[in-house]
């Protein structure tokens, strides 16, 4: 049952379960996708309080008759008589989990890395940012840009790659890339961003070298300034 889906709502399904019918720990935990352990908290009133059972038969989800089934046999898989509908969203902006939105940033460095040809407006879209962030990022003046590293949005989950290769596409032929133009310009763009890091690096040395000379200089006028006035200070009387 690897390929089995969730009910919509796991944790509050399990509540129900545990509560309304005699299933195992281990049947209730297989079919919600849960740690045996979960249930078994809900069972002791650990978590029960969090969640608001809901009735999978009224969904249709479950049968009674899968129930029973169940319920006589503590080694049956209960089996999923109809998957839940996914609910997605058609308008307003993409709303992202808190747990996502630090990685973010992450996300539109690898987009303005890898895809240039995309807009701010379809960056924005697809990550559910600012373009004021998108701004930041690209100019390197983001509050936080020495932490961000350029990661896949699909991997990091802010976004399907339906999602990704539909924006992706709709901008190459916006701007008249082909495929194989397409890849010239993310070889170009990653080609220029190395360049561009290798300068700030070597700047930044620059800088830091700077500074540890003038703190240097300014050590050893202060330590001879002191010096001096250790000398007159112990000098013969005027």
């Amino acid at each position: 049952m690897a390929d089995q889906p969730t009910p919509l709502m796991p944790h509050a399904t399990a509540t129900w379960l545990v509560d309304n019918t005699g299933l195992s720990f281990e049947q209730i935990a297989e079919f919600c996708g849960l740690h045996i352990l979960e249930v078994q908290a809900m069972a002791d009133d650990l978590a029960g309080s969090k969640y608001t059972g809901r009735d999978p038969v009224h969904s249709g989800e479950l049968t009674l008759e899968e129930i029973d089934k169940g319920q006589k046999d503590p080694g049956y898989s209960l089996v999923m008589q109809k998957a839940p509908v996914e609910v997605t969203r058609t308008k307003g902006p993409r709303y992202t989990p808190v747990s996502k939105r630090q990685d973010k940033p992450d996300g539109i460095a690898w987009i303005l890395r890898n895809h240039p040809e995309m807009s701010d407006a379809r960056i924005s879209k697809l990550i559910g940012t600012t373009r004021n962030t998108i701004n930041a990022i690209r100019d390197r003046t983001h509050w936080n840009i020495q932490n961000i590293q350029p990661k896949d949005p699909v991997t990091l989950g802010l976004c399907s790659q339906r999602e990704l290769d539909a924006e992706v596409a709709k901008a190459a032929k916006k701007a008249g890339i082909t495929e194989g133009e397409e890849a010239t310009v993310a070889s170009g763009s990653d080609k220029e961003n190395l360049i561009a890091e290798l300068r700030a690096e070597r700047e930044a040395s620059e800088k830091a070298a700077t500074e540890a000379a003038q703190e240097a200089e300014a050590a050893a006028w202060l330590e001879a300034k002191r010096a001096e006035e250790d000398d007159e200070a112990g000098g013969p009387p005027a």
